[in-house]
Order: structure tokens, then C-alpha cells, then sequence
């Protein structure tokens, strides 16, 4: 049983990150996450 639930969701985590692959967002993600990085170091 818990095997067969951590399949479905694996499955399910693995769907959705191509889903958002596809509509663009990891460029978002990556512009967003460097971003943050340069305010720590305090050059952005």
C-alpha cells in the first residue's frame, strides 16, 4: 500500500515539474532564485 502511494506520487511530482518545464517556469524560477542570490551579496 505504501509503496503503491509513493509511486503516485512520485509520478505525480514528476508530471507536474514537465508541466512547468513546458510553460516556461524555470526560467522564472532561476531568474527569481538569482536575483535573491545578488540581494544577499548586495550587488543586485
Amino acid at each position: 500500500m505504501k509503496k503503491k502511494l509513493w509511486m503516485l506520487i512520485s509520478a505525480a511530482g514528476i508530471l507536474l515539474m514537465f508541466f512547468g518545464i513546458l510553460r516556461g517556469e524555470a526560467d522564472t524560477v532561476l531568474k527569481k532564485a538569482i536575483l535573491i542570490c545578488l540581494e544577499c551579496i548586495g550587488i543586485g
